[in-house]
């Protein structure tokens, strides 16, 4: 799933800084824990001195076998046990007040008592206390990681959104952007150096493109227009000296092959230029149009042509199909349809156009093998051998329909019908 670049950021920002800040809480907290059980270690050392000085003056402290009130013990060990050196641990005690096991820090050290005999001093602390500390630092330091991490989203979230609002501004702007639509745009002042260079850069652009579509658009439209005059001409021509009557059968059928070949390409230059309008957005007036009424009629100026093949057209109006449409494109696309539909089927074939709300159908019966549908919409594309066709009627109806992104058409081929599919998205 593609996120925008804010997003893109601060999720690794997230992640980043859980990290970061997950290593720096571990170390916090086993420097805090330290400090405590060093405090705690502080005070057991102290003890052990005023114990060991106690003991040498008065001598029944040797008999405190066991942990009393004073939280301390001392038993005779023999010389191979003596050890000179500071043993420290932790240890759970049952403790009756509680009915528990509770924490204890234990110091454990031996020590020569003043008769020369070798003693084990063991001494023990409760850390209950350091414990509930250690838990309250603890919970302290998780709310903390939590309110900086999201403190940082927040920030970080609310900067970059402010940092990127011209880059957002740059992306409206060529999202409306149109070849041949003039919009006026007021002119930014970027604080961010970047986003300065990348308008200006863009505004450049646009105005080379704005040139070189004028430009091509002035080309096709002269081109097509100079074109049409000598190909009139010519056909013109060669009617007169068709109608002379002077002309033996087989330059008859020469010159009439000419002719057709002649009426393809005017047909050919009228659809190019047709195309080149469409795609340079020139139909552009959006209204509300009612497709019913349009294919009423057009059936209508059909029917001569209609009546030649001895189709029959079934017009089925479920519900009334309209749209925001240029009404001049609406003809275009709805007279492509028919044209096609009839131009393509049968002698005393079927033609059933059905109308619905979100959906209107062309059916049509003709060759029994179903089209390419990867290819039935491109350029130039015939199945079959018409050397009548210009092999630019669907391909006006595709690049219609591109213009309009809530519509869509299909092609399909069910019992034998021929079936375009235009709907809404």
């Amino acid at each position: 799933m593609k996120v925008s670049l804010k997003y893109y950021t601060i999720k690794y920002l997230i992640t980043i800084l859980l990290l970061i800040i997950a290593v720096w809480a571990a170390l916090f907290y086993a420097y805090i824990l330290d400090e405590v059980y060093d405090n705690v270690d502080d005070g057991l050392k102290n003890r052990k001195i005023q114990i060991i000085k106690a003991v040498y003056f008065d001598e029944n402290l040797l008999k405190n076998n066991e942990f009393g009130f004073n939280e301390f013990k001392i038993n005779p060990i023999s010389a191979s046990d003596y050890k000179d050196k500071n043993r420290l641990y932790n240890k759970m005690y049952y403790m009756e007040y509680d009915d528990e096991e509770q924490p204890y820090r234990v110091l454990k050290t031996d020590f020569i008592d003043q008769f020369g005999k070798h003693q084990q001093l063991t001494i023990r602390t409760s850390t209950v206390e350091e414990d509930e500390l250690v838990y309250d630092l603890t919970t302290a330091l998780v709310v903390l990681y939590l309110l900086l991490v999201v403190s940082i989203i927040a920030v970080n979230g609310f900067l970059l959104h402010k940092a990127m609002r011209p880059f957002y501004l740059i992306l409206d702007k060529l999202k409306k952007y149109q070849f041949g639509v003039s919009t006026f745009n007021e002119p930014q002042n970027y604080s961010i150096k970047e986003f300065e260079e990348l308008n200006i850069e863009i505004n450049e652009m646009i105005e080379r493109n704005e040139l070189v579509f004028h430009q091509q658009k002035q080309f096709i439209e002269n081109a097509s227009h100079e074109l049409q005059t000598p190909l009139a001409i010519v056909i013109n021509k060669i009617d007169l000296s068709i109608q002379n009557g002077e002309l033996d059968k087989k330059n008859l059928n020469f010159l009439n092959d000419v002719k057709n070949d002649l009426r393809r390409m005017a047909g050919l230059n009228k659809s190019l230029l047709m195309l080149s309008k469409i795609e340079n957005n020139q139909f552009n007036k959006i209204s509300n149009v009612n497709f019913n009424i349009l294919i009423n009629d057009l059936v209508k100026s059909y029917e001569d042509f209609v009546e030649y093949k001895k189709i029959n057209i079934n017009v089925v109006e479920k519900e009334v199909f309209e749209a925001a449409f240029d009404p001049d494109l609406a003809n275009i696309l709805l007279s492509n349809l028919l044209k096609n539909a009839v131009k393509y089927n049968n002698q005393n074939g079927v033609i059933n156009i059905i109308t619905e709300k979100e959906k209107l159908i062309f059916q049509n019966t003709g060759s029994g093998i179903p089209l390419d549908q990867s290819q039935i919409f491109n350029r130039f594309y015939k199945q079959g051998s018409d050397h009548g066709s210009t092999g630019l009627g669907l391909s006006i109806i595709k690049t219609i329909i591109k213009q309009y992104p809530r519509l869509d058409i299909v092609y399909g081929f069910e019992e034998g019908m021929h079936c375009f599919i235009l709907s809404k998205n």
